[in-house]
């Protein structure tokens, strides 16, 4: 037995002592060693030079393009970025292992195996601000600033490779493809579309820029020519166009689909199905005669500006509120005043909805918030940016658990927020990814000594700058500021503040609103006397319907706020309002 023992016992040393030796070896037939990838446009795609990020997009899903398949999510793609500055025709750019990636940080991390390739470069426009800062960001050419399908970018076709064990090669790729620009919708007899120039957005960022605005008219608009109406506003992502409104029936040879979201099968058969009855509710003889609008404000850094002023983004708050919404109350006969303005919205736009309504108390009589971003810092999704020392973990003596990003109502994770992180930062360096970490930090912080915003944590570490977070506490944290500024601002908030959240919110959101709520709950002179809601189960983004699923009644907003907000007028108009001429 002893015999026998010492020869098995030998015969695995012989077999670890390579690996003792020379570490890493072990491993050597399941990594590639240097493979890298030579990325270049032709003079035939474009004769100038470029600035941007290059992205090498990596996939073992045919079903669709590479570009299109970078989430969040568990299903996500691979993605590698890197930085490029006066690119020009033919020049390469290397991606190999020192490039940042999501959700493999290195390429060297890539198995052998069978991918999908694809690169993409999200081109950079050079910006002398107002501010002294030079800066180079991606404007937004009319898709809502989304980096995969941005008109101008260049890309290349997909392309099948074999990665081998040990892999020594430079694989070239060539940008060959343009992405075309978008053409702009069409007007209707309902929907019309509007676009200024802003002169306080012109002036901050040193260049021509634009608002936009989707305008849902009416019923019987062209006929009561002496009607004026109360204007609302639906707010929320880039709309390219009035969405959920659908002035045909459904397409009867419309291939149904699949929501993963809702796990409903045909749910785009659902969507046209709800679109079109909002037409025929909006066009019937009960609903309240009202101008709704739809906001295009993409900026640089996100598909929207969150419609307050901001010290990298500009005075989106101010352009809105007294450049837009009064050259359109001018246009289509809005009434044009504070008591005749409303505004609702879900996530992004719940936030934008009553942060508005706080910052700008006397220019809108109402604000409808569902299941909005962090309306108080102290939950900041999961996190506590006053408290907490880092964003990605909860530190404690013997333990380092990283702290969730995205959850279903189970409770099962998607990501967590250092991966969410880690992907903003594979598309863009310096707040550039167009994702929600990055916007929350350029419109809430500072602007850096670099020009960009000063981050609230190291994206790599997640460690908190508690200077940013006392920065953000001041200026846009809404509990802090409801909590800091009641005595003046109650009087002028009394009735106007809604907020609706699901408890089980994939992004955690409901524990802000348990924030603001207890201290609304608690005000006195005046008693806030709005409305905080909340759905048991409940995903993102519950919108105060108690009777229908997620999934229907995210597509009657409309009709689920039109009421109270006629109730609102008829309740605080001043004397002498115009009360009749938009009840027909």
């Amino acid at each position: 037995m002893r015999s026998t023992n010492i020869v098995r016992l030998c015969s695995l040393f012989a077999i670890l002592l390579p690996a003792l030796l020379f570490p890493g070896t072990a491993d050597m037939k399941n990594e590639p060693s240097n493979l890298r990838f030579a990325i270049s446009f032709p003079v035939s795609s474009t004769k100038e030079s470029l600035d941007g990020r290059m992205l090498l997009l990596i996939s073992t899903d045919n079903a669709k393009e590479p570009r299109l398949q970078i989430s969040e999510d568990l299903n996500t793609q691979q993605v590698f970025g890197v930085d490029v500055d006066g690119l020009k025709p033919g020049e390469e750019t290397i991606v190999d292992r020192g490039a940042f990636g999501y959700p493999l940080r290195s390429l060297s991390g890539l198995k052998p195996g069978d991918y999908w390739i694809q690169a993409l470069l999200h081109r950079y426009e050079t910006l002398h601000r107002a501010d002294g800062h030079t800066v180079k960001l991606p404007m937004d050419r009319g898709e809502g600033q989304q980096w995969n399908s941005a008109p101008g970018n260049l890309y290349s076709r997909p392309q099948k490779i074999n990665v081998r064990a040990n892999d020594d090669r430079t694989i070239k790729i060539t940008l060959d493809q343009t992405i075309p620009p978008i053409e702009p919708p069409k007007d209707t007899k309902y929907v019309k579309h509007v676009r200024i120039e802003s002169k306080l957005l012109s002036r901050f960022w040193g260049r021509p820029t634009y608002l936009g605005a989707n305008v849902l008219l009416p019923e019987g608009f062209d006929s009561h020519p002496d009607a004026h109406y109360p204007l609302v506003i639906f707010h929320g992502h880039f709309p390219a166009d009035f969405g959920g409104f659908r002035e045909t029936p459904p397409d009867p040879n419309l291939k149904p689909d699949y929501s993963e979201r809702f796990h409903l099968a045909g749910y785009n058969k659902t969507q046209q199905e709800y679109a079109y009855k909002f037409y025929q509710d909006w066009t019937g003889p009960n609903f309240p005669r009202l101008i709704i609008i739809e906001i295009q404000h993409a900026n640089p850094y996100y598909d929207d500006s969150y419609a307050v002023n901001s010290a990298n983004l500009g005075p989106y708050g101010d352009a809105i509120t007294y450049e837009l919404i009064p050259s359109i109350e001018k246009q289509f006969r809005g009434l044009g005043k504070g008591w005749a303005r409303f505004m609702y919205g879900g996530s992004t736009g719940g936030w934008e909805a009553l942060a508005a309504q706080i910052f700008y108390p006397d220019e809108y009589n109402g604000a409808w918030g569902a299941c909005p971003d962090p309306v108080d810092f102290r939950a900041y999704t999961i996190v506590n940016i006053y408290q907490h020392e880092n964003a990605y973990y909860a530190e404690a003596p013997w333990k380092h658990t990283p702290r969730p990003g995205k959850r279903n109502y189970l409770g099962e994770l998607a990501a967590t927020i250092e991966e969410m992180n880690q992907m903003e930062l594979a598309l863009g360096t310096n707040s550039r990814s167009g994702g929600q970490f990055d916007i929350w930090q350029a419109v809430y912080g500072p602007v850096g000594k670099d020009g960009y915003p000063k981050p609230i944590w190291d994206k790599l570490t997640g460690k908190i700058d508690r200077s940013v977070a006392e920065y953000w506490r001041e200026h846009y944290d809404l509990g802090y500021i409801l909590r800091r500024d009641w005595p003046r601002l109650g009087p002028k908030l009394e009735g106007k503040l809604h907020i609706y959240v699901g408890g089980a919110d994939n992004y955690y959101l409901n524990d802000a609103v348990y924030l603001v709520d207890e201290f609304l709950k608690s005000t006195k002179n005046p008693y806030y006397g709005g409305e905080v809601d909340y759905e048991p189960r409940a995903e993102h983004c519950w919108n105060g319907d108690h009777t229908l699923p997620n999934a229907i009644s995210r597509l009657r907003y409309h009709q689920f706020y039109a009421s109270k907000i006629v109730a609102r007028i008829l309740k605080t108009a001043p004397p002498g309002a115009d009360l009749t001429s938009w009840r027909y």
